[in-house]
């Protein structure tokens, strides 16, 4: 090639890396900090200069160019991933009682005085995980069931605050290594979700109940271009590094988020105390209508990485952290009926029927009565005027009835009455002595089966997408389904013969039952729906014994002997698997191929008898790989230091923990000691 026309390419690769380098910087200053320094016609210029330039040069284009973002041609579907580690929910405290409990714990376990937090908006979207490799996005998932969740990077591509690239100088300024992950909120801000709204009302089209549903379907449209026109907003909160914290303190990792570009929220706040996080509480509660987008609460973090990781997880939250709640939205509307659910343990539910009245935004005609024992507490009759509430997931309920005189009682009311026989089948109602509930007995009750079917293919249970409310609705009336294991029998021909099923939609669904196969023993036993037993004492079933067939046979003693299953679960358990028909279904389910044999912990003697403090970093575990390693030891692991402690196990930075274990005598070691005590 002549030098010139060498040359001149060159010039054009200046040219357009010039312009992508200008136009990034307009748009963290447009989208994550709010300050533009140009007009947007001005800004559409630069924009068309590069969509030209790249026009005449498809071989210079490259997936973090900023013309990538306004989003490509329709695809078929999502691909799931899983995550590098589990993104888990938060553990909800509504009052300030609850939340001083909650503190108290974190001193009790951690043995310190005083503790720093942080406090941060609790932001109403949905979570979403960011990959980058060499400093540039490569994938972007959903939270789906916290340990696989869906890869939405084409659309994620399109939202104007998450970067697509970012220097390396600017990495190494924040103090951030090459491949990371952030994890924050995508959101809809409040005029975004209102223009839509209104667009699609003059289109005639239905409407989104609320920003977080809104920002749900627009980040699974499967044509990005949609969630481009949709303007979504992306506030990152978290960092990892092989899916560990990186940095010290949280404090330090929203700094470093902040540097690297990434739009973190600025009301943010450090404190020493709980009553500092308290004050933050209230400030906000009263400021929250005036944000640009919705909130519904307050996230108090330990700020402290160290500290994190000795506090540990429940089984689905962090001990570290909570969610205050602010008081849910209410609404006074009118009682119009009460209907009667059946729920797939039997179990009878009254609904209150409304006339629709908008709470914060969702428009609400249904809310939930619990059972006669909360109807004769609340004195409410059908004709009331009544109280709902309303707060962030928390399904609609009646708080009060309303008697003033804006709302005065009608002198026209109905009492109602359970009725004797279930609404769907007509079997005989019970209730047993000592329970506040009514129940269905019919096993073959055709709602029990329905709710039966919705829990086992639900995404923390079997994880069959597609088979929703709707299907599931159609498989039972038609006599499809009559049980969970005949799901494993359904045809692409079954399918093909329900309304709204194409080829391709049948296929999915076959495709998602085949690949729930795969869902490890624990899975499976939630989703036989045993009365009292929920996703973590079923974790606890499958460790202990190992597979289906040593529960099945387990006698109510062995069943206590695992851990949180107390007099009432094992019998419950035990009941289920005499039940001949029970035994007969998890016969077919092991008969399709879903996995009836687990990993039994098995527990070693070499720590028997052995009580264990973990505390401080250590260099080669993290905490929770620790403790697994001295639990199958035989060892037990507690989080305070006593006389009866055997070992504290110290790493770097060790707080109080340490200083209490001298002073009681009590062995310190390392971890390169305690491996030695293992053998």
């Amino acid at each position: 090639m002549p030098a010139i026309a060498k040359d001149k390419d060159k010039d054009i690769e200046k040219r357009v890396d010039s312009l992508r380098e200008k136009i990034r910087h307009h748009e963290y200053l447009y989208y994550v900090l709010d300050r533009p320094e140009i007009s947007d016609l001005q800004f559409d210029k630069l924009m068309q200069q590069l969509k030209d330039l790249e026009a005449e040069h498809p071989e210079l284009i490259t997936p973090d160019s900023p013309t990538q973002r306004v989003g490509g041609k329709p695809r078929e579907g999502f691909v799931k991933v899983p995550h590098s580690s589990p993104v888990l929910s938060l553990d909800n405290t509504y009052n300030e009682e609850e939340l001083r409990a909650w503190e108290r714990r974190v001193h009790e376990l951690s043995g310190l005085s005083q503790i720093d937090y942080v406090c941060e908006l609790k932001l109403d979207g949905m979570s979403l995980a960011l990959m980058y490799e060499d400093g540039k996005l490569f994938r972007g998932i959903t939270r789906g069931d916290g340990s696989v969740g869906e890869d939405v990077t084409l659309n994620v591509r399109t939202v104007r605050s998450v970067p697509l690239s970012i220097p390396p100088e600017k990495l190494k300024k924040a103090g951030i290594p090459p491949d990371f992950e952030v994890r924050g909120e995508l959101l809809m801000p409040l005029a975004a979700f209102k223009k839509m709204n209104e667009e699609r009302e003059s289109k005639g089209l239905s409407l989104f109940a609320n920003p977080r549903n809104a920002t749900a379907g627009t980040v699974r449209q499967l044509e990005s271009r949609v969630t481009a026109e949709r303007r979504l907003d992306y506030f990152a909160y978290a960092l990892l590094t092989d899916g560990r914290t990186f940095f010290d303190r949280h404090s330090k990792t929203l700094d470093a988020l902040d540097a690297a570009s990434f739009k973190v929220n600025q009301s943010r706040k450090l404190v020493h105390s709980i009553d500092e996080a308290w004050e933050f509480i209230q400030q906000w509660e009263g400021k929250r209508d005036s944000l640009p987008y919705e909130i519904d609460g307050i996230v108090i973090k330990v700020d402290r990485t160290a500290l994190q990781e000795e506090l540990g997880f429940t089984g689905k939250a962090p001990r570290w952290a909570i969610a205050y709640k602010y008081a849910a939205r209410a609404g006074i509307t009118k009682l119009e009926d009460i209907r009667v659910q059946v729920g797939r343990t039997g179990k009878l539910t009254p609904v209150a029927m409304l006339a629709p009245v908008s709470i914060g935004g969702t428009t609400v005609r249904n809310a939930t009565l619990h059972n006669m024992d909360e109807i004769e507490r609340l004195g409410v009759k059908i004709g009331d005027w009544v109280q709902v509430e309303r707060g962030g997931d928390v399904i609609p309920k009646i708080a009060k009835v309303v008697d003033d005189k804006d709302h005065p009682r009608p002198r026209e009311l109905w009492e109602f009455i359970m009725p004797d026989k279930c609404p769907v089948c007509g079997t005989k109602v019970v209730r047993t002595e000592g329970e506040v509930d009514y129940r269905c007995v019919n096993a073959n009750c055709p709602a029990k089966l329905r709710e039966t079917i919705l829990h086992f293919a639900s995404r923390g249970v079997m994880n069959i997408d597609g088979m929703g409310d709707a299907l599931v609705t159609q498989l039972t009336e038609k006599g499809l389904v009559e049980n969970v294991a005949d799901i494993y029998s359904l045809t692409k021909k079954d399918l093909l013969g329900l309304e709204r099923f194409a080829d391709k939609s049948a296929q999915n669904i076959i495709d998602e039952i085949e690949n729930s196969k795969k869902l490890p023993l624990e899975r499976v036993i939630y989703g036989l729906g045993i009365r009292f037993v929920g996703e973590r004492t079923a974790q606890f079933l499958a460790e202990h014994f190992g597979s289906m067939e040593a529960l099945e046979k387990a006698s109510v003693e062995e069943l206590q002997n695992v851990n949180e299953v107390g007099p009432r679960i094992a019998e419950s358990i035990a009941e289920f698997f005499s039940n001949p028909a029970n035994r007969k279904l998890v016969e077919r389910l092991r008969d399709a191929g879903l996995t009836m044999r687990g990993q039994k912990k098995q527990r070693g003697i070499k720590l028997a008898g052995k009580t264990f403090v973990l505390t401080g970093t250590l260099a080669h575990f993290s905490r929770d790989e620790a403790k697994k390693l001295i639990e199958d030891a035989g060892g037990k692991v507690t989080g305070s230091v006593s006389k009866k402690t055997d070992y504290v196990v110290a790493g770097a930075d060790a707080g109080s923990k340490l200083d209490k274990a001298r002073e009681l005598g009590i062995s310190v070691i390392d971890e390169k000691q305690m491996q030695e005590l293992m053998g």
